[in-house]
């Protein structure tokens, strides 16, 4: 929803993806930080903290995967 966010955080063991299917979040993958939209991935690699934040009026939907499974 407008204005949640997932902190910024990393997994140990475990690579993470976000596949952007409405809207548009801000994403965190180590020192970078960028706008992704719908259509767009966002790859996390194990160790790499990483977060999304939604900072807009309408609703981000995103499609999240971890591999390998927690």
């Amino acid at each position: 929803e407008p204005g949640q966010e997932q902190n910024v955080h990393d997994h140990s063991d475990q690579d993470k993806f976000y596949f952007v299917l409405e809207g548009e979040g801000l994403f965190t993958v180590g020192d970078e930080v960028k706008v992704a939209g719908a259509g767009m991935l966002v790859w996390a690699p194990a160790t790499i903290p990483h977060g999304v934040k939604n900072q807009n009026a309408q609703r981000l939907v995103i499609l999240m995967g971890m591999a390998p499974a927690p």
